[in-house]
């Protein structure tokens, strides 16, 4: 199934922030949505899930296999999350269940979408925890959120947006909090189980480094509106925006300082 964006604009107390934006995720794709802060990109990703904040409405369209799904109810658009179009936030700790065990958390799509129950949804936990190489994953589905790692509770998030194998996988900005080096495990296991699954991604990022490292294809937002397109390495070796300029001298000062994004965590 193909994700098909069609001048979408999005408001929040009358003010445009999104602004026209058009796109596609073509089926087996991995297209990147990159801007600074404040650009739009993740009220993107959140209007395509129908999980836009109170006081924020969307018009244009969004088409999922064809299928328009922009104003559809919280019931139809439940049966589409998390079995059709799974999602990784940024901050996996908010996102997380804090009284919940990491299995029963991994488990719950799998509940709800395949309808399996018992020894069989526990065995499943189990399987999806050791897929995103978590360790002991018999141990750790018995585990909360609070007893694991920054890194680990990033793995139960892909794994909980994995579980029943949907079509397209939405990460926003899944790596921001965690260490250079956790960075790079987390995002060479995304690429891992996209390319398992034949799975299109739109991976939403400020980071044009991390972005040359999951997607071939990106466009480049600012204030809402998209100011640049195109296949990565284009991005990187000829920036033509003022933004996408910036964006890059971002990543190239990061990499030459050696530095790590702030909140390092093991994995």
């Amino acid at each position: 199934m193909s994700l098909e964006v069609r001048d979408l604009v999005i408001e929040i107390g009358g003010r445009r922030v999104v602004d026209g934006v058009s796109f596609e995720v073509p089926d087996g794709s991995r297209i990147g949505l990159i801007g600074e802060s404040g650009s739009g990109k993740s009220l993107t990703a959140l209007a395509i899930t129908g999980l836009l904040p109170e006081g924020a409405s969307a018009s244009g369209s969004i088409r999922w296999g064809g299928q328009e799904i922009l104003g559809l109810g919280d019931r139809a658009l439940a049966r589409i999350r998390g079995d059709e179009i799974g999602m990784v936030f940024q901050d996996p700790l908010t996102a997380l269940n804090p009284i919940r065990t990491v299995g029963r958390q991994i488990a719950e799509s799998i509940r709800i979408h395949q309808r399996v129950r018992g020894a069989e949804l526990r065995a499943r936990a189990v399987a999806e925890a050791d897929r995103v190489a978590l360790p002991d994953p018999q141990t750790i589905v018995r585990r909360y959120p609070h007893q694991l790692s920054g890194g680990q509770r990033q793995r139960v998030a892909i794994a909980m947006a994995l579980a029943c194998r949907p079509r397209l996988l939405i990460a926003d900005e899944p790596t921001t909090a965690l260490d250079a080096t956790i960075q790079a495990e987390i995002l060479r296991l995304l690429r891992g189980l996209t390319a398992d699954d034949a799975m299109s991604l739109l991976f939403i990022t400020h980071d044009l480094a991390v972005l040359a490292q999951v997607a071939t294809h990106a466009l480049v937002l600012e204030r809402g509106r998209i100011v640049e397109s195109g296949p990565v390495s284009h991005l990187l070796s000829a920036p033509r925006s003022a933004v996408t300029q910036g964006l890059l001298r971002d990543a190239t000062a990061t990499l030459w300082r050696g530095d790590q994004p702030s909140g390092g965590s093991s994995s």
